[in-house]
């Protein structure tokens, strides 16, 4: 998709997440931000890696050090999708920092991690949102 189509749905539906799920008790001051990138590479370099292969770079992610919510555009293939991949960015928002390393400390991995699964399963919701 491209990135003003995604940005489009974000704004529109985010304010709609936010208000339905609340603040975080680990960072109350603020919801997080969303922000838009090409893919992984072009965000933790700085350079524009816009013909670089978007399949290895994750749909989305929470940067809990910034408080944002990043969404890998190229990779959104629906309306749907934008929506759950919100859903489930928010949902680690709201989830404490030391229980996500903890569960993975004490052998979790990504596919069987408590707040992993939280998460999908919250995405069902999105239908709430659309």
């Amino acid at each position: 998709m491209r990135s003003q189509t995604v940005q489009k749905i974000v704004n529109e539906i985010f304010p709609k997440i936010e208000k339905h799920y609340g603040y975080s008790k680990f960072i109350p001051e603020c919801s997080p931000y969303v922000e838009l990138h090409h893919n992984i590479y072009e965000r933790l370099s700085g350079e524009s890696c816009e013909d670089t292969d978007g399949e290895q770079s994750p749909h989305a992610e929470f940067d809990r050090i910034d408080n944002s919510i990043v969404l890998y555009y190229p990779n959104m293939v629906s309306r749907k999708h934008i929506i759950q991949t919100l859903i489930h960015e928010y949902q680690h928002y709201l989830q404490s920092p030391v229980w996500m390393e903890r569960y993975y400390n004490m052998g979790y991995d990504y596919n069987n991690h408590p707040y992993e699964v939280q998460a999908y399963n919250e995405e069902k919701n999105w239908i709430l949102f659309k």
